[in-house]
């Protein structure tokens, strides 16, 4: 199983979430939003250190559908800059053809991968009681899924519950967590 965290690095959370994975062994993909690396260069660097991936998500968060492509493309060509990926995940999953299309020069590699999700924990719902969230991921997870969880404030409540009771639960399943390859 695929455990990604989308909109860090976050000062605190970010490093929270770090001490999750080390007391379950875990490993998982950060995809990182490039104005956050820059200001926090040093979570970034630990999230590198204790051997996660990591994946491009944008410089500022930009929905794709709402963004021009050419807007779209410098923004994810400036976040390559700072984040070291083949890997790259639409902030909303939101992306037109032209923009994917675009992606292989914008990240300049040759086989860029998008990486969406096919569990959403949906941490960043303030209608949803944290158990709701867990129970998101425990219900609907099987072997290979890429779950998204968020390293981000608005998703912290949601995230300090459910990420331990999803480690636990699904560790004592038998299942393990595994970064996302990308190499390219």
């Amino acid at each position: 199983m695929y455990l990604s965290f989308d909109d860090g690095p976050h000062p605190t959370i970010t490093p929270w979430v770090l001490d999750e994975l080390k007391k379950f062994n875990a490993a998982a993909t950060f995809f990182c939003v490039g104005k956050n690396v820059v200001q926090f260069p040093e979570i970034y660097q630990q999230v590198l250190t204790e051997r996660h991936a990591v994946g491009n998500h944008t410089y500022h968060h930009l929905n794709g559908w709402k963004t021009a492509t050419d807007v779209y493309l410098n923004d994810v060509e400036k976040a390559n800059a700072v984040i070291e990926s083949s890997l790259f995940r639409p902030p909303y999953g939101r992306i037109t053809s032209k923009q994917a299309k675009g992606l292989k020069n914008a990240m300049q590699t040759n086989h860029p991968k998008v990486v969406m999700w096919d569990v959403l924990s949906a941490d960043f719902d303030a209608s949803l009681s944290p158990q709701d969230c867990a129970r998101n991921v425990l219900t609907h997870a099987e072997p290979g899924s890429i779950v998204v969880f968020h390293d981000s404030e608005k998703a912290l409540k949601n995230l300090k519950y459910a990420l331990p009771v999803v480690l636990e639960n699904l560790g004592k399943a038998g299942f393990c967590f595994k970064k996302i390859d990308g190499s390219s």
